[in-house]
């Protein structure tokens, strides 16, 4: 694993603020992850040693909390809304649609790399149900009958750029 100086350097400066060492560890995996993209096995072991734990305890906190990733994603990171507002509106019909029109199964990434699909909890944008987060812009009120069309608008943008790379 090769993380960016900017990365280590923030490392180094965020350890001495915690009264103990593996108190900064959500900290540092949230860095690792922007900088990597997700949380490797080589990233848990660095960790633990960086932070003087076992493997096992970064482990069991990367796989504790949801919004980190043990993989890489596709360039494009589609979230749809499950929360009650957007359920009732149709987001798990979206879900399908988008995974079908996107050829990405839920929680994994397409052949060509192009979109990873997932479900996540509220992102606080009940009004305009359903939602979709794409990367980190929302989009409100993509009902299952506009999933189709905003799923060709995505790859459409995908093929026709190259996004820099979030990481």
């Amino acid at each position: 694993m090769k993380l960016s100086d900017k990365t280590l350097q923030y490392v180094d400066r965020l350890i001495p603020r915690y009264p103990l060492k593996r108190s900064a560890m959500l900290m540092i995996l949230h860095a690792i992850q922007e900088d990597q993209g997700y949380i490797s096995k080589e990233a848990i072991e660095w960790t633990a040693q960086k932070l003087e734990v076992t493997p096992i305890q970064v482990y069991e906190v990367v796989t504790f909390y949801p919004m980190f990733r043990q993989a890489p994603i596709g360039r494009r990171h589609v979230k749809v809304c499950r929360t009650l507002s957007c359920a009732l509106r149709g987001a798990y019909k979206v879900c399908d649609s988008l995974q079908e029109n996107l050829a990405c199964e839920l929680g994994h990434t397409s052949a060509d790399g192009n979109f990873t699909v997932e479900f996540v909890e509220c992102v606080a944008a009940c009004g305009s149900a359903p939602v979709v987060m794409v990367d980190d812009k929302l989009h409100e009120n993509i009902t299952p009958e506009k999933a189709p069309d905003f799923a060709a608008k995505l790859k459409a943008e995908t093929n026709a750029t190259q996004p820099p790379s979030r990481y």
